[in-house]
C-alpha cells in the first residue's frame, strides 16, 4: 500500500502556525511580486476567491477589503465596519524561507514514521506502508496526522491506496470530508468503484484541462467512466501517459516510489520587482541565481556539466519592444563552485544582453548533473580544485550559521546598491522568518 501526505493550504498554514489571530479568518498568500493568489485558507475559498486570481481583483472586482496581519492583531477582537466591502481578507507575500524550513520539518517527521518516502513537492510526499496490515496502516495514518499537526502546527491529510493515483483520489476525499478525520483508505474494490464514480474526470491526478475537455466531449464525465474505456481507445487518444493513469485508477501499480533525492536539473529564476535595463542590474540578479544553483548542487553532493542563462522582457506589455534570448555554456569540468558558476553565467549574459530593452525576468539553469565524487577530469584545465573547495566550504559554513547570503561575492550586490533594489521581488506584506532568524523569533506573553 502507498500513501500520499499532503499539507492543507500549506503556505497559509505556515502563516497561521505563528499567528493565532488568523484563526477563522480568510487568509491568502500571494505569488512573486505580490501578483496573484497561490494559497487560500478554507475561509477564503468559501468567499469565492479562486486560485490564481490577481491581487488587485480582490478589491476592484470582488469588493473585498485587504488588510494586514498587524491590523488584525491591533484590533484585539474589536469589530470593524466594512463600509462598502463584502468582507475582508488578510494577504501575505510569499515567504519561501519560512515555507522551506517548515517543509523540512514536516518531511523530517515523516522520515521517522515511515520506512520509505518520496518527496514530491514542498508540501506533498508519497510514503510506503509496505509490510503493514490494514489496522496498522490506519493507526500509522492517524499518527501522521496527529504528530505533524502537534509538532509543526501544519494540518495534513493522508490518502492510502494500492497505487499513487488512487492514493491521490483518497487524499482528495480526506480533505473534502471532515468525517474521515484527515485520512482515507481505498483498500477494497467496492471502495475503489464508489470513489471513482463520485469523482469528476477533471479532478483526477494526471488529467489536465485539455484532456478533461476532450473526455467530457466523449461522454466521460467521471473517473469511473474513464476506467471503463478500452485500453486501446485510451492509448490512441491520450498516449502512454493516459494509459498509465487508467491502469493506476484500476488498481494496477505503474508509478513506483522514487526515493532518489538528487535532481537532474536545477533552476533559479525570478520576475523582477521593477523592470531593469542596464547590464549591471542584470549581472546582480544572474550572479545571485547562479550562486543559488551552486549551493543547491553542493547540498545534494552533485556537480553540473553545463549552465544556461536566459533573459526576457515583459511580453504582456504591448507598448514595449520584446526580446528573449538564452545561451548554454559547457564547463571544462563538472563543477559546483560558486565562483566558476557565476563567472560562466556572467560570460553568457554579456553575450545575450542587448541595450534598449526593459527586462522583466532572468534565470539560470544547470544540467548534466553528476555526483561530485565522480567528476571526469580535464587534462587541460588549470583550475585549483582544492582552493575552490575551500572557498565553497567557507561560503556554506558562514551562510549556514549566519543566514542565507550573509557571505557572498561582490557582484551579487546587497550593499545598498540600486541595482539590487530594482530586481528583487516586491513583498510588501512579508511575514517574519520565525524559524530561521533570531531577530524574528516570536514573543510569548505569559
Amino acid at each position: 500500500m502507498l500513501g500520499v501526505v499532503d499539507c492543507n493550504n500549506f503556505f497559509v498554514s505556515c502563516e497561521k502556525a505563528f499567528n493565532p489571530a488568523l484563526e477563522g479568518r480568510a487568509v491568502v498568500v500571494l505569488s512573486n511580486n505580490d501578483g496573484c493568489v497561490v494559497s487560500r485558507s478554507q475561509e477564503a475559498k468559501d468567499m469565492g476567491i479562486k486560485m490564481g486570481v490577481p491581487a488587485y481583483q480582490l478589491t476592484e472586482q470582488m469588493c473585498l477589503r485587504v488588510v494586514s496581519a498587524e491590523e488584525i492583531k491591533e484590533r484585539k477582537g474589536k469589530s470593524v465596519s466594512l463600509g462598502g466591502f463584502k468582507g475582508e481578507v488578510v494577504a501575505f507575500s510569499s515567504n519561501y524561507r519560512l515555507y522551506g524550513d517548515m517543509s523540512r520539518r514536516v518531511m523530517t517527521l515523516l522520515q521517522e514514521m515511515v520506512p520509505c518516502m518520496e518527496i514530491y513537492s514542498i508540501d506533498e510526499c508519497f510514503v510506503s506502508f509496505k509490510g503493514m496490515s490494514a489496522g496498522q496502516i490506519a493507526a500509522k495514518a492517524q499518527e501522521i496526522v496527529y504528530k505533524i499537526r502537534k509538532y509543526t502546527g501544519i494540518p495534513v491529510c493522508v490518502g492510502i491506496a494500492h497505487t499513487k493515483t488512487l492514493a491521490k483520489v483518497a487524499n482528495r476525499y480526506a480533505k473534502k470530508y471532515k468525517g474521515y478525520h484527515g485520512w482515507c483508505m481505498i483498500d477494497t474494490e467496492e471502495k475503489r468503484v464508489k470513489a471513482l464514480q463520485q469523482m469528476e474526470i477533471g479532478d483526477v491526478w494526471g488529467i489536465g484541462r485539455r484532456y478533461a475537455k476532450f473526455l467530457k466531449g466523449e461522454g466521460v464525465n467521471t473517473a469511473y467512466a474513464f476506467t471503463c474505456k478500452s485500453a486501446w481507445w485510451v492509448k490512441k487518444n491520450m498516449g502512454v501517459v493516459g494509459l498509465r493513469t487508467q491502469m493506476e485508477l484500476n488498481g494496477e501499480p505503474v508509478a513506483q516510489l522514487d526515493v532518489r533525492e538528487e535532481k537532474k536539473s536545477i533552476t533559479t529564476s525570478r520576475s523582477f520587482g521593477e523592470m531593469v535595463s542596464t547590464l549591471e542590474e542584470l549581472e546582480s540578479a544572474v550572479s545571485n541565481f547562479a550562486s543559488s544553483c551552486a549551493a543547491k548542487l553542493r547540498q545534494q553532493g552533485s556537480a553540473a556539466g553545463c549552465i544556461t542563462v536566459y533573459i526576457l522582457t515583459n511580453f504582456f506589455r504591448e507598448d514595449l519592444p520584446k526580446y528573449y534570448n538564452s545561451i548554454t555554456l559547457q564547463f571544462p569540468e563538472a563543477t559546483c563552485s560558486t565562483l566558476e558558476m557565476v563567472n560562466h553565467a556572467l560570460t553568457g549574459l554579456k553575450q545575450i544582453y542587448r541595450k534598449g530593452y526593459l527586462y522583466k525576468k532572468a534565470g539560470v539553469l544547470v544540467e548534466d548533473i553528476v555526483p561530485n565524487t565522480g567528476v571526469q577530469q580535464n587534462l587541460f584545465e588549470q583550475t585549483d580544485t582544492e582552493k575552490m573547495r575551500c572557498i565553497n566550504a567557507v561560503l556554506d559554513s558562514v551562510n549556514a550559521r549566519y543566514g542565507r547570503n550573509a557571505l557572498k561575492i561582490a557582484v551579487q550586490g546587497g550593499f545598498g546598491t540600486q541595482a539590487e533594489d530594482k530586481w528583487t521581488m516586491k513583498r510588501n506584506s512579508l511575514s517574519g522568518n520565525y524559524t530561521t532568524d533570531l531577530n524574528d523569533i516570536i514573543d510569548i506573553k505569559a
